[in-house]
């Protein structure tokens, strides 16, 4: 599929750890993403930096980032950023949004978010998935292990979504929206030396407690992250495979 065309609509600001490992978190998703002969840019949406229509249709498909900020916020930005999500489903763009991104794009099609039920879930968690077409093509197991960093989530889907996974503490893990948008709670993404440097700074700005850090990092050397095979279901949904 090369010559295709890709942009990442980045919703964080980069730590200095990513920017220096990975190129900021642009760099992290191209790293998974990219296939010879594509091309990748980054619009840094929270920043303000939004395509314009006229290059929309330039891309087939578009990634939207994790953020620190909250999908169920009312910043300039996060308002355009759904006025742009809505004009993508108009046009039958591929997006595949991550984390704030897949709560984002459930805003944005009609669904409910908010505050997890749960609180914060970080580390890497068992996700269960539902029997889907998608999955079988790709001889996906039962279940996949991803890392997660949240304490939002889909309360209720977009009308005429489907539900494609769901773990212990979180119902809509992921999410499908006709052929064309998919929605994943957790970070495919992530490595764990991402993950530890996050818990690292989420700790230093006072947002998670001292013993829920410590404890987030504890797990993390006890299990990988299936990131293979998140990598083959990724590619595939936003290259139009499945």
């Amino acid at each position: 599929m090369g010559g295709q065309k890709f942009a990442v609509l980045l919703c964080a600001d980069d730590s200095d750890y990513v920017k220096k490992m990975y190129g900021g978190y642009y760099g992290v998703f191209v790293r998974m993403l990219k296939e010879e002969g594509e091309s990748w840019d980054v619009y840094r949406v929270a920043k303000g930096d939004f395509p314009t229509d006229d290059q929309i249709g330039d891309y087939d498909g578009f990634v939207i980032t994790g953020s620190c900020n909250d999908a169920h916020g009312n910043d300039l930005w996060i308002s355009k950023l759904l006025i742009l999500l809505k004009k993508l489903d108009a046009m039958n763009k591929k997006v595949l949004g991550i984390c704030f991104g897949h709560q984002i794009l459930g805003r944005a099609l009609g669904g409910k978010i908010g505050r997890a039920r749960s609180g914060w879930d970080i580390g890497i968690t068992q996700v269960q998935l539902y029997p889907s077409k998608m999955f079988t093509s790709l001889n996906m197991p039962a279940s996949l292990s991803v890392i997660e960093c949240h304490r939002d989530e889909v309360w209720v889907l977009p009308p005429e979504a489907e539900v494609l996974a769901w773990s212990d503490r979180t119902g809509v893990e992921m999410f499908r929206y006709g052929d064309h948008i998919m929605g994943i709670q957790g970070h495919p993404e992530y490595t764990k030396d991402i993950l530890s440097h996050l818990i690292d700074r989420l700790f230093n700005r006072e947002l998670i407690e001292e013993s829920l850090a410590e404890e987030a990092k504890s797990k993390l050397e006890k299990k990988e992250p299936d990131r293979e095979a998140w990598q083959k279901l990724c590619t595939s949904f936003l290259k139009g495979r499945l």
